[in-house]
């Protein structure tokens, strides 16, 4: 079955119409398994941007069938369950196996096509579903705080620009799950066109299996990258563009002050893609040495070091692929691609969020300074970009509101005469720098302590701040004087939230 036309959302849950390609490789690529039920669920928050993709009607969120569907109760017609098995470094220590240790796919439907998935097709997952033969010592479960999390920040990401895994929904159960203390619990649903990783390579390589190595490159070039089926060393030509995406997107992640918390090899997309949201944070009070995972005990993940780990798990990658590219100078060549993948689109997107339409060699320097500036006044991320947007280039007062930020008031007035001295090179004109800025630089990002309320919220069974953070953080770069609050610098108790591998 195709999908609806454009604009025309006609697919039920009983009608998504399933296609099960990854349940197409070998059986030792996955094992086949039903969702563990849970008891009483109900519906904490869906998204229909994220149905949009898949066609599906918003309306379906009211349908019981929808509910006990995407809690893992019932199966649709035509999904075929399973967990994939892959392995991992983690922490940079190698791991051996890993796998789907509480995710089961459902199967893969056709999707709006996009750039990272030219056949348009979606893999629905549920996270938190029960116990699979890869949850080594965990319960398969997922708490209904991570789930929120997760949820709201698929989304979030996806208005950012930024690729990422999709969320349709939460199903939450009074069902109690034990972490530090007893929690509720939760299924969320994970959209993606697949949830291969580095770590699914990775697998095969380590246990010398060069013919289910090849089988699921083969799987991955003729699916996701078809393009890369008529290169001269389509394996070569596979590790080159996954260098390049995942360059792309970490530099991505680095403009908007997002921290992944654990980017392990196993935690690292194949389409260049965020996914799997943990212990992530966006920068507030900005330290480029932040480490937002309380699990990280030796900083590997901390802000500043998310560039250097994305190209460090490129290479473990390369290790995995080697067998089929066959000459490590062959690998290397391709892993040349990160460099200046990252710096190029860093640099796009910095003069983008400053406003500068031209590019010079000295812009580094100006971009050095501001960093070096926020880190001695520890200025808020998020409010210094939005804020930079209102300086005009005559008119000194309006620095006021971005000033405030600072504790060292010269030092950003010298700061703020060598930016307007930049901007006069160009002829910027205020109100269309403005314009431009604003349209870069978000004003509301999933702040902690914003999705804390939240959770607290809906575990007393309110979920109405689950769904009015979504709608906010759908349209992160609009005013919404309505919502202005939600924009405001975090109250002093947000100082004292922690995630970690756990949450």
């Amino acid at each position: 079955m195709n999908a609806p036309e454009s604009g025309l959302l006609r697919f039920t849950t009983e009608t998504l119409p399933f296609e099960n390609s990854f349940a197409g490789l070998p059986a030792s690529f996955y094992t086949r398994l039903r969702p563990t039920p849970i008891r009483a669920p109900y519906l904490v928050g869906a998204s229909a941007r994220a149905a949009g993709l898949i066609s599906l009607d918003p309306s379906e969120f009211t349908r019981e069938s929808f509910v006990e569907a995407f809690a893992g109760n019932t199966i649709l017609p035509g999904s075929v369950p399973l967990s994939a098995v892959y392995s991992g470094h983690q922490f940079g220590v190698w791991a051996g196996q890993l796998g789907d240790g509480r995710a089961i796919l459902l199967g893969d439907v056709p999707g709006k096509p996009a750039a990272d998935d030219p056949a348009g097709r979606i893999e629905l997952q549920l996270k938190g579903s029960g116990l699979t033969p890869y949850s080594r010592m965990g319960d398969g479960r997922a708490v209904l705080r991570s789930s929120i999390r997760e949820f709201l920040c698929s989304e979030a990401m996806a208005a950012l620009g930024i690729p990422t895994s999709r969320a349709l929904c939460v199903v939450g159960t009074d069902m109690l799950v034990m972490r530090e203390t007893p929690e509720t619990g939760a299924v969320a649903t994970r959209m993606a066109p697949t949830f291969v990783r580095f770590g699914s390579f990775e697998h095969w390589y380590y246990n010398d299996r060069k013919d289910e190595l090849k089988q699921l490159a083969d799987y991955v070039i003729d699916n996701f990258y078809p393009a890369l089926r008529d290169a001269s060393n389509p394996y070569q030509a596979l590790l080159a563009e996954v260098t390049r995406r995942t360059a792309a997107v970490i530099a991505q992640w680095q403009s908007v002050g997002f921290m992944h918390g654990v980017m392990n090899t196993d935690n690292m997309s194949i389409l260049g893609i965020t996914i799997d949201y943990g212990p992530f944070g966006f920068m507030e009070a900005f330290d480029a040495h932040h480490i937002c995972n309380h699990s990280d005990h030796q900083g590997r993940y901390a802000y500043d070091m998310q560039p250097r780990i994305g190209q460090w798990n490129c290479f473990a990658l390369a290790q995995a692929l080697l067998p089929l590219i066959g000459e490590v100078d062959d690998a290397q060549a391709a892993l040349e691609a990160y460099k200046p993948a990252y710096e190029d689109k860093l640099d796009e997107l910095l003069h983008a969020k400053l406003g500068l339409k031209s590019r010079l060699p000295e812009d580094s320097a100006l971009t050095e300074a501001m960093f070096t500036l926020m880190q001695a006044n520890h200025v808020d991320f998020t409010l210094f970009f939005r804020r930079l947007g209102d300086l005009r280039i005559e008119d000194l007062a309006s620095d006021e509101p971005l000033r405030d930020l600072f504790i060292d008031r010269p030092a950003f007035d010298a700061w703020a005469m060598q930016y307007r001295n930049r901007l006069k090179q160009e002829n910027s004109r205020d109100v269309e720098r403005r314009m431009s800025m604003y349209a870069v630089n978000p004003k509301y990002v999933l702040r902690n302590y914003l999705a804390q309320i939240a959770i607290e919220k809906a575990q007393n069974k309110d979920f109405s701040e689950v769904a009015k953070l979504l709608a906010i953080l759908e349209r992160p770069f609009d005013e919404q004087p309505e919502n202005e609050r939600y924009a405001d610098l975090p109250p002093d108790w947000a100082g004292q939230l922690e995630v970690s591998c756990s949450s």
